[in-house]
């Protein structure tokens, strides 16, 4: 497996090296050792599964905060998505910006997106599955995250009109984000 950081600061692209024979191929999709000599965590506590039957779905941009944000490891087990990951980050020179990456069943890629990113993506296939671990517990009172489209994020998703949740589409705007979160810092 090949670790090498993306261009925000906390997000790797993982790429792995399936063997392979006349019988097919077998993948380590996750080694603790090698995790821990690149600095990356690898105290995984929960592991989930996507599925979106739809070409076109998006799901996103979300995020947990506080002691429950959550470092991700994301790949496609069916199918492919334009990954997308957002620096919301107090304090980060690249606060606001994005970045993607493109997860197939086929090009044996996968995401590590840090704390403190939103994360969404998009399916490019019908029948599409993503497997993700993560390093905190789904902590529903401390999630939230920002609107898909947002006019100042520009994020250049492949599809203009995706099949979307009421929940995804009631997302705030990045600006109604840093509100947020900075009424909740002067409540503190």
């Amino acid at each position: 497996m090949i670790i090498q950081p993306c261009k925000l600061q906390g997000v790797y692209e993982i790429i792995l090296q399936p063997k392979q024979d006349h019988r097919g191929h077998f993948t380590r999709i996750y080694d603790q050792k090698i995790f821990q000599e690149h600095g990356l965590t690898g105290e995984w506590i929960q592991e989930n599964r996507s599925f979106s039957a739809k070409k076109g779905t998006l799901r996103g941009l979300h995020l947990q905060h506080g002691i429950y944000a959550e470092t991700k490891l994301v790949r496609a087990a069916r199918g492919g998505i334009f990954d997308v990951f957002v620096d919301l980050r107090p304090g980060s020179p690249t606060y606001g910006q994005w970045d993607s990456i493109l997860l197939t069943e086929n090009n044996h890629r996968m995401v590590y997106i840090g704390k403190g990113f939103a994360h969404g993506f998009c399916t490019l296939t019908d029948d599409c599955e993503i497997v993700y671990k993560t390093d905190q517990p789904y902590a529903p009172q401390h999630e939230g995250g920002v609107i898909w489209n947002d006019e100042s994020l520009r994020i250049t998703w492949p599809i203009l009109k995706p099949v979307i949740s009421e929940r995804d589409l009631s997302l705030p705007s990045l600006d109604e984000f840093k509100r947020i979160q900075q009424q909740k810092t002067k409540e503190r």
